[in-house]
């Protein structure tokens, strides 16, 4: 066993140095100027509206952290319910961090955009990488200092339960507000009015524009920050239980490691004029990976002298890598599966939304297998540790993955600052190629979720079975064979409660929109302004309100299961909601994004272009696809994961 206090000094330091880069990087931005001031109207208008709407999330999640905390330190001790606090408030920190930077990042990217493709491609990572390097520094500091405080491997389980109960709700929350926000204005404002996505003169403009970063900066971090921590604290309880202070310890190592690779790969985003964006985000992830693999191989044969566990850990960063490009290649409009949904809008919005199905579909069957493909690679070589490393590995270069992943967003919001300011065509047309990869990489990030997701599931089932002395599963059982329906179905019925959510708030939002184009003097000539504090209002207390249902039964199924049903059928449960889970998150994640860009092929003058009969048709699919990919999807690793972490915290109930 090596020098532990030594090592516990590598692991500090690196995620400091993660999160001076963050500091860094923000200041950079900060220190950016714009010389426009309606750009800076705009973005200080978008700013305002997310942080007002984080700043009442995180205020009635306050109430649900506090109750929750004071059962735990009933129940199991005070240890574990400091140790939920401390991940909740962690959880809460990144997504405040990510979304302040990206909300100034935006405007600062659309003027960025007057001086050329690379010097705003760099303004929008530099903003992404903030989120990334933020969750990566916090969440493997967060878990250090639990573990250094508490000393108590089932303890510090609860950090990752905290961590998992805020990224659920924040990322349920911000995908009914942008996708309230979204359909209402591309179905009254695109297809009844028949003006750009982004033109002022549409009520919902602004609500759409906060809703990108409520859901896809505030809920990604979140959603990305407790798949890396529980990852982390999966690995650590199994490492533990086989080899002691080096299984607990290898885990961090490899999370130091890639902060290191993360960082390296940063320098290779650059692109020169009229190149591709795709490329460059492409050459800083693979970099990232590789640099991963081989600082791995170094770590593993120091470690332990042989390289067995390098294996387990390099299987688990190539299958990451791997996913990320099968969702690239399945939601990219530079690939056939996304131009088939395209070329099916000539017909009419029936075939589009039937291709997309079926590509949506087709995409689930080369992820899943390369799961299962890390999972016994990594049981080969290291048993269910290794599977634990795995997940560690894929995990890993969350880095780059999420700083890749928060740039789509901000090139997103800096596209509609850009209309909104009547900015050089040129610019939007910068703006507009930098959107379009940042679709394709948001599809990469939630796919690497999803994929990092199975494994963690089933590093935190083997520790939830050996919390509850569980030797095996038998399907025989009666009581395990309910389990395992009960879990079957309860990806389906949540994502149903969060796409019938974002229905209803988009019925809102569209009679809203409707009304100010009807009543409104002027609006369509540009004399009139509309009421968008109105169309914000209602994708605010939308979310508020419909968040509370999908996010509590995450909570209170497992407990009731576990209750009623004893141990072995809530292990029946959490296996059928992985299985399902994963295969229903892929599904709607890859679908929802080939529908976006499908939508954004024909806007570039493919099929007719904008205006056509095939652009509204895809439209229409592109607004189905969005609760897909931005609520429901996405979510549902969260669920899984959330399930399988609170029967690990509260397994000591179900003996």
């Amino acid at each position: 066993m090596k020098e532990i206090s030594s090592l516990f000094m590598v692991i500090a330091a690196s995620a400091v140095i993660a999160l001076a880069y963050a500091i860094f990087a923000a200041s950079r931005i900060n220190a950016y100027a714009v010389e426009n001031e309606r750009i800076k109207e705009l973005s200080s208008i978008i700013q305002g509206g997310a942080m007002a709407f984080l700043y009442r999330e995180y205020k009635a999640l306050v109430i649900f952290v506090a109750i929750a905390a004071a059962l735990l330190a009933w129940y199991l001790g005070v240890p574990a319910a400091a140790c939920f606090v401390g991940g909740a408030f962690c959880s809460a920190l990144t997504g405040y961090a990510g979304m302040r930077t990206a909300t100034s990042a935006n405007g600062k990217t659309s003027f960025a955009a007057l001086k050329g493709m690379n010097e705003a491609l760099g303004i929008a990572f530099r903003g992404g990488s903030v989120m990334g390097m933020t969750v990566v520094g916090v969440g493997l500091l967060g878990v250090f200092a639990a573990y250094i405080i508490f000393r108590d491997v089932e303890a510090i389980t609860a950090f990752g339960f905290g961590a998992s109960s805020i990224a659920l709700f924040a990322r349920v929350g911000g995908g009914i507000y942008t996708k309230a926000a979204d359909v209402g204005a591309d179905l009254v404002g695109k297809v009844e009015a028949g003006i750009p996505e982004d033109d002022p003169r549409n009520p919902a403009v602004i609500a759409d524009n906060v809703g990108d970063n409520v859901g896809d900066i505030a809920g990604m971090g979140a959603d990305l920050f407790e798949s890396y921590v529980n990852s982390i604290l999966a690995a650590m309880a199994v490492g533990f239980a086989v080899m002691r202070m080096d299984g607990l310890v290898y885990p961090m190592l490899l999370c130091a490691a890639g902060i290191a690779a993360a960082l390296l790969g940063t320098l290779f985003v650059r692109v020169r004029e009229g190149g591709n964006p795709q490329n460059a985000l492409n050459r800083g992830l693979y970099v990232t990976g590789i640099l991963m693999i081989a600082s791995t191989f170094f770590l593993t044969k120091w470690m332990f002298g042989d390289i067995t566990l390098f294996w387990a850990v390099a299987a688990g960063v190539s299958c990451g890598v791997i996913i990320g490009r099968i969702t690239e290649m399945y939601t990219s409009s530079d690939y056939s599966p996304t131009r088939e949904i395209a070329a099916a809008s000539v017909t009419g919005t029936a075939t589009n939304i039937l291709a997309g199905i079926s590509v949506g579909m087709k995409s689930t069957v080369a992820p899943v297998l390369f799961i299962c493909a890390a999972t016994l690679i990594g049981y080969r070589f290291g048993g269910m540790f290794g599977i634990a490393c795995s997940a560690v590995g894929m995990l890993s270069i969350t880095g780059m993955v999420l700083s890749v992943d928060a740039y789509g967003p901000i090139s997103d919001n800096a596209g509609g600052i850009a209309e909104m300011a009547d900015l050089p065509e040129s610019v939007r047309g910068i703006t507009d190629q930098l959107d379009a990869v940042g679709n394709t990489t948001a599809a990469v990030g939630k796919g690497l979720a999803i994929g990092s997701a199975a494994l963690t599931a089933l590093a935190l089932f083997v520790s939830y079975a050996k919390a509850t002395r569980l030797s095996g599963i038998d399907l025989m059982d009666p009581k395990v064979m309910v389990g395992l329906f009960i879990g079957g179905v309860l990806p389906f019925i949540f994502s149903a409660l969060s796409i019938q959510a974002v229905s209803r708030a988009a019925e809102r939002m569209i009679e809203e929109v409707r009304r100010q184009f009807r009543e409104i003097p002027g609006i369509m000539e540009g004399r009139g302004r509309p009421e968008y504090e109105k169309c914000v209002d209602i994708s605010t207390a939308a979310a508020m309100k419909e968040m509370v249902v999908p996010g509590m039964m995450a909570v209170v199924v497992p407990i009731l299961v576990g209750l009623c049903l004893g141990a072995p059928a809530l292990g029946g449960m959490l296996g059928g909601s992985i299985v399902t889970g994963v295969m229903m998150a892929i599904f709607m994640s890859n679908s929802g994004g080939a529908w976006d860009n499908a939508k954004k092929y024909i806007e570039s003058g493919n099929y007719g272009g904008k205006g056509s009969s095939a652009h509204a048709a895809a439209v229409n699919g592109d607004t189905v696809g969005d609760p897909f990919k931005d609520t429901a999807g996405p979510s549902l690793n969260i669920l899984i994961k959330l399930m399988t972490v609170v029967s690990l915290v509260l397994a000591p109930l179900f003996r």
